[in-house]
């Protein structure tokens, strides 16, 4: 919405005459003030073509002029786009849910050309060879699912670290747990909710229940039969995880 056709102007400033002139443009007036900046554009492919045209003038130019007729420099910018284009791609090739086992490099590489196939359908040749660098990022994998689990375990403990509370989680947990978040298309957009359902929210009726106080440091295991997540009291002489 932010890149629509009647909201470029808010990029580089309403003409005058015009409400909003006063203001200045949101990306011209904070490049100005501050020329040393990294520019997100996420999800560029949504942008109106006339906020390509801009971008494409700074990219080659390294200025634009805003709405009270200044010119901005940007040569000292870094600017990143990003784009969902590659998503439909995601489950060629795949006959199965899940974490894929084995090697992907043929996948992955036909997986590149896939998106980039579809980025010279998307956006003119002009605008693409201003761009230095494209990335293409990889599939998320199992490895990558439980470094980000780690990742969001550690910030749950700081918070109970607050209340005096230690929680250890087994690598059978995080595997459950980074199985669970996981989706192909979205990656691991949906962890963030799962462990929020799977462990914040038990961990925090049984916090209210009274069954872990200060002091407690709470296990997290992976109860097999149940195919969910057990929560008990950690005994002295169990060794750290």
């Amino acid at each position: 919405a932010e890149f629509a056709l009647h909201t470029v102007s808010r990029l580089i400033g309403a003409p005058p005459g015009y409400v909003g002139y006063d203001e200045g443009g949101q990306l011209t007036e904070a490049v100005r003030r501050r020329p040393y900046q990294v520019i997100l554009f996420d999800e560029i492919e949504k942008a109106h073509a006339d906020v390509w045209n801009s971008l494409m003038q700074i990219l080659e130019e390294g200025h634009l002029t805003d709405g009270h007729g200044r010119t901005v420099d940007f040569r000292n910018t870094v600017i990143v786009m990003t784009s969902n284009i590659g998503t439909r791609f995601v489950h060629r090739g795949s006959g199965s849910l899940g974490f894929q086992v084995g090697a992907q490099s043929d996948e992955d590489k036909q997986f590149a050309d896939d998106i980039s196939q579809n980025l010279k359908r998307t956006f003119r040749p002009e605008f693409l060879n201003r761009i230095d660098e494209i990335i293409v990022f990889r599939r998320l994998n199992r490895q990558d699912m439980m470094q980000i689990t780690d990742i969001q375990m550690r910030d749950i403990e700081e918070r109970l670290g607050d209340q005096g509370l230690h929680i250890q989680v087994t690598e059978a947990a995080k595997g459950w747990l980074a199985g669970k978040g996981y989706d192909p298309t979205f990656g691991a957009r949906p962890l963030r909710r799962t462990i929020q359902r799977f462990v914040e929210s038990p961990l925090s009726q049984r916090l209210l229940e009274g069954e872990f106080v200060s002091g407690d440091t709470v296990l997290v295991d992976l109860d097999g039969e149940e195919d969910a997540l057990a929560f008990h009291k950690a005994q002295e002489h169990e060794p750290a995880l």
